[in-house]
């Protein structure tokens, strides 16, 4: 009898780990895909009003996808333990496993598995994915900035390379010759340049970039006194390295620095990179602390759930107060990083989130089996009295 009742258990346990991770991956693509629609749109904006490819923007795509994983992972996790939770409960299949002896400790086990699973795949994403695209991105991003002719070098179109500059070309012959060139600068508030020219030609000398126009017209309007003054030139060069030099000088992200090296060079990467040991200490720590927040949310939005007896009304209020747990504890994260950015000694109040989520499913756990031995204490007090 013990071993058929242990071979149940250890059935029952495989049967709501599996539905916690078809829910979990239910849930993390539609999350996903909400917040990649968002950013996806900002993305092609800029990038095909850039000039570039569909293919680029795919790879762009990819490469923010870890970081989008990242913020919806956690919530996935909570979302699958309450579903998954509730409808066990609406069955009665939890009351079964309860009916045959099992505690809510045990019956635990499942979403503490479950927890284990998801904090490693946020492992993996937060100290191996997630750097390495961030890395990469960074990569494609200069190089997108270093080639002016994908920015600059579209027919038809009213391009905005840098605030305050408006580009626009007619036709471009095969040879690479711009015709009917349009240049305005309005960079300077004192003055705004226009140049137009009737053919232009992009000519490169190592890191500068220059727009040859030629046979055109440059207008200087004076801003104060509204004065135009106006030249025709038969040549003209236009520097244009200014247009994207803001996007070559970009330093490496913190998000981009592997984790090895986070703990073994972090004074050099301070002293290198003028990053802050405190903001290395938060980056570091974080790392771990999102993995180890995804067994609290796990165990969290199963406790919950537990705690109440049953009510035709449902079970909304233990929903409302799982959510609203995993709000304060995402408040809590972001109360403790500050204290660790000023000191970064003080990097174990990193974890305190997952200590603090983790001693409140305990409490809940501890709870749960105390409702039916008081209602059992209850009753035989009653059939004495009587």
């Amino acid at each position: 009898m013990q071993a058929s009742r242990g071979n149940l258990v250890s059935r029952y346990d495989r049967y709501v780990l599996s539905q916690y991770l078809v829910l979990f991956g239910f849930f993390a693509l539609i999350l996903v895909a909400v917040f990649w629609i968002n950013r996806a749109v900002v993305l092609f904006d800029r990038l095909i009003g850039d000039g570039q490819s569909a293919m680029v923007f795919l790879e762009f795509t990819a490469l923010t996808l870890p970081n989008l994983i990242r913020m919806v992972l956690p919530m996935a996790a909570f979302a699958a333990a309450v579903y998954v939770t509730n409808r066990l409960n609406g069955e009665s299949e939890m009351t079964v496993m309860q009916a045959t002896g099992s505690s809510p400790w045990r019956l635990a086990r499942p979403a503490l598995a479950f927890g284990i699973i998801t904090a490693a795949m946020m492992g993996v994403l937060t100290h191996v994915l997630l750097p390495a695209s961030t890395s990469q991105l960074a990569l494609r991003e200069a190089e997108v900035a270093r080639n002016v002719t994908a920015r600059l070098l579209t027919e038809g179109s009213f391009l905005h390379p840098a605030p305050g500059v408006t580009f626009y070309i007619r036709q471009i012959d095969p040879d690479g010759t711009l015709n009917d060139v349009f240049l305005s600068d309005r960079r300077d508030p004192a003055q705004t340049v226009t140049y137009t020219g009737t053919e232009a030609f992009l000519v490169r000398d190592g890191a500068q970039a220059n727009l040859i126009m030629v046979k055109g017209l440059a207008q200087r309007l004076h801003t104060a006194s509204q004065t135009l003054s106006t030249t025709v030139f038969e040549d003209f060069s236009y520097n244009i390295s200014d247009l994207i030099k803001d996007r070559n000088t970009r330093s490496r992200s913190i998000r981009s620095i592997p984790t090895p090296e986070l703990m073994m060079h972090s004074d050099r990467i301070s002293q290198n990179e003028n990053f802050t040991p405190g903001q290395l200490a938060e980056e570091l720590h974080l790392r771990f602390a999102r993995a180890l927040v995804c067994i609290a949310v796990a165990l969290i939005g199963f406790s919950t759930l537990l705690l109440g007896g049953f009510s035709r009304f449902g079970v909304w209020r233990q929903i409302l107060l799982a959510f609203v747990l995993l709000i304060s504890l995402e408040v809590l994260r972001g109360i403790t990083s500050e204290p660790v950015l000023e000191n970064p000694r003080l990097w174990p109040l990193i974890y305190l989130p997952t200590g603090v989520g983790i001693a409140i499913a305990m409490v809940f756990l501890q709870t749960a089996g105390r409702p039916l031995r008081f209602r059992r204490g209850r009753a035989g007090t009653t059939g004495a009295a009587s």
